[in-house]
């Protein structure tokens, strides 16, 4: 069975097209800049039985839109030259990544179209994510009529946190009349790794308590008691929790305020600041991208503040979730910086001496490998895991078809 995965952005559209009977991925790409003339695509196929080692293709194509994104990503597929499979007949089932299903969703779903009026009344708790996916199911189901297909929502796995954990502190009736609370984000990186901690831990998930850490453009933490989320970072939006790379993160309310009414701001101004002009490439007054800040940190004063205010909330919100399960087992850091950013890993886990961290820089040399990073001796052990979000959602489409 062939399972092809779409995640549509607002102006990108990545795939990736999974063999199911070894869980292997045969093709994956990414289409950027949808919507303007210098759109493009880069599709790799990584390995077929006429094609042994991986080969990358970078196609310069307008797409104006989804759907001829989507074309071009099926061409390439089917090509003749490089394609992975013959024609669209071997493409068994389409699972899509969805960012919000409000209270909803809980599990994946099969696509009917009364799912997707759904995925478009919770667009208003993700205006840049939602719309772009009902894009891409639309797109798929006009060129693949024929074929089941499935959604899964980023904030399903969080379903699962008491009231205590997602109601804010103001009047009950905004959460009863616009639903405003706690969503998170990320779920189904948050439940992939935590399960592959237990394994690598040798122990019932059942039994553990376990933090997971996603950091990357988007960061969350998330809290996962016994295999379930009790809590986790993000909020209303994937603004709240930690300072990310251009996201401001928790901040005190009135800063909000405040600022609006001496800069004269709407609130989309507002919020546009605080999605995309704040964060971390704020305080270094850097370039938003997390690689170039670690790098400048050894000898630019704003740089190494703001990466060790990041690693600082990182460690907070850790510690916070040892109040809210009554201890940690394990610390998972996946995602693109929790994967390869060596040195703030180790930030974070020397904030966290107190709690019997013990990081073992050695093991903790790596990027991108599955490995403990702590030492035999650490009461709490701490393990680098990369996520596969994709994996996941084909495994849940696969079980629903």
């Amino acid at each position: 069975m062939k399972i092809l995965v779409i995640n549509c952005g607002s102006s990108s559209l990545k795939y990736q097209l999974i063999d199911m009977e070894n869980e292997k991925v045969i093709a994956k790409g990414n289409y950027e800049r949808i919507g303007e003339n210098e759109s493009f695509l880069t599709h790799k196929v990584l390995g077929t039985n006429n094609c042994a080692q991986e080969q990358k293709y970078v196609i310069q194509k307008t797409a104006l839109n989804h759907e001829e994104a989507l074309q071009t990503i099926l061409n390439e597929l089917t090509d003749s030259n490089h394609g992975v499979i013959a024609s669209l007949q071997e493409i068994n089932a389409v699972g899509h990544r969805i960012v919000h299903g409000g209270e909803i969703f809980d599990k994946s779903v099969l696509i009917t179209p009364k799912v997707i009026e759904q995925i478009e009344e919770c667009a208003v708790l993700a205006p840049l994510h939602n719309p772009a996916a009902v894009l891409g199911i639309k797109a798929c189901q006009s060129a693949m009529p024929n074929v089941k297909m499935v959604a899964a929502f980023d904030t399903a796995f969080h379903q699962t946190m008491p009231k205590s954990s997602y109601l804010y502190p103001i009047p009950y009736e905004y959460y009863e009349k616009y639903g405003v609370r706690k969503y998170g984000a990320h779920g189904t990186s948050h439940k992939y790794v935590s399960e592959i901690c237990a394994k690598l831990m040798n122990k019932d998930i059942e039994n553990l308590k376990i933090v997971t850490c996603h950091l990357g453009q988007g960061a969350s933490l998330c809290a996962v008691q016994n295999g379930k989320c009790v809590d986790t970072s993000m909020g209303l939006s994937p603004l709240g929790g930690i300072a990310m790379v251009t996201r401001s993160g928790d901040l005190d309310p009135s800063v909000v305020t405040y600022i609006m009414e001496k800069e004269n701001l709407t609130p989309n101004e507002a919020n546009s600041i605080l999605n995309k002009k704040s964060g971390i490439s704020a305080i270094a007054n850097m370039v938003p991208d997390f690689r170039e800040i670690e790098s400048a940190s050894s000898s630019n004063e704003k740089a190494k503040l703001a990466i060790e205010i990041f690693n600082k909330t990182v460690a907070q919100f850790i510690a916070k979730y040892a109040v809210t399960m009554n201890g940690i087992d394990a610390i998972v850091f996946t995602g693109g910086i929790g994967e390869n950013q060596i040195n703030v890993r180790k930030g974070i886990c020397d904030y966290l001496g107190f709690m019997g961290v013990e990081i073992d820089e050695t093991a903790n040399n790596v990027k991108g490998e599955e490995r403990e990073i702590t030492k035999d001796t650490s009461k709490i052990k701490a393990y680098i895991i990369p996520t596969n979000e994709e994996l996941v959602i084909a495994r849940d489409t696969m079980n629903l078809i």
